[in-house]
């Protein structure tokens, strides 16, 4: 059974290291699970903080602009060519870990078979791993639009301002009938100062906050990793519905 979580939030709020911080630390309470990070924030972000430029991606399979690495098979239907081309945009970052990028996606509303492929080929392929994280594009629907699929616990990161929380709200109505079935809350990134007028915001806007991660100044703003981040999230890792470690 696959663990999926999902990172959601506005551009800037800390979506990146939020994501690498909980891959860090699945990784080191699950050294045996196999993880997949699903990029599918449009700015390609994730990749680059491994120091990677990605150019192969599901759009490029559906657009027909995929650059293959190998020879195209023969004889094969157009699913099975789908899901193999699938399986040559998976780049390893470690011996469990690959990263995946979706990039451009395709509206639902299109009729054209490749939208049920895309979306029957992605299904297989996270289906694969233990756990999947996905990077989300502002809210659930955009990853909607490429895969139907249940998600586990989505996170919200927001920012402890009035204009955050209100954001923070607009993404969580967004992204409720997605999350259908699954666990939905917020957590308050970069926070400093009052905390308790904080928790008050996010009370006005009826808001689930599931954690508080502080602001690290020393921050990598490259790798965006923190180990301060990573302390924090560790905190309330055990509110998540995500895998806990069995006392």
């Amino acid at each position: 059974m696959t663990t999926k979580l999902a990172i959601t939030g506005k551009s800037g709020s800390g979506k990146t290291t939020i994501t690498k911080a909980f891959l860090n630390i699945i990784k080191q309470m699950f050294p045996e699970k196999s993880i997949l990070l699903f990029d599918n924030d449009l700015s390609s972000e994730l990749g680059h903080s491994f120091g990677l430029d990605i150019r192969n991606t599901i759009y490029g399979i559906r657009s027909g602009k995929h650059e293959y690495k190998t020879g195209i098979p023969e004889h094969m239907s157009k699913q099975e060519f789908i899901e193999w081309a699938m399986e040559d945009i998976l780049v390893p970052l470690d011996e469990n870990i690959d990263i995946v990028v979706s990039w451009f996606v395709g509206s639902k509303d299109c009729r054209c078979p490749i939208t049920g492929q895309i979306n029957d080929a992605v299904l297989k392929l996270i289906e694969r791993y233990d756990i999947v994280i996905f990077d989300c594009e502002f809210d659930l629907k955009y990853l909607n639009q490429l895969v139907d699929t249940d998600i586990d616990t989505t996170l919200i990161i927001a920012n402890p301002t009035e204009a955050s929380a209100h954001l923070a709200k607009r993404i969580e109505e967004f992204s409720a009938k997605y999350a259908a079935g699954g666990q939905l809350g917020v957590i308050v990134n970069k926070a400093s100062g009052d905390m308790p007028q904080v928790y008050e915001l996010l009370k006005k806007y009826d808001l689930d906050v599931l954690g508080v991660v502080p602001f690290d100044e020393s921050i990598d703003s490259v790798k965006k990793e923190s180990k301060i981040v990573e302390n924090a999230i560790k905190e309330f890792y055990f509110r998540l519905n995500l895998p806990q470690i069995k006392n």
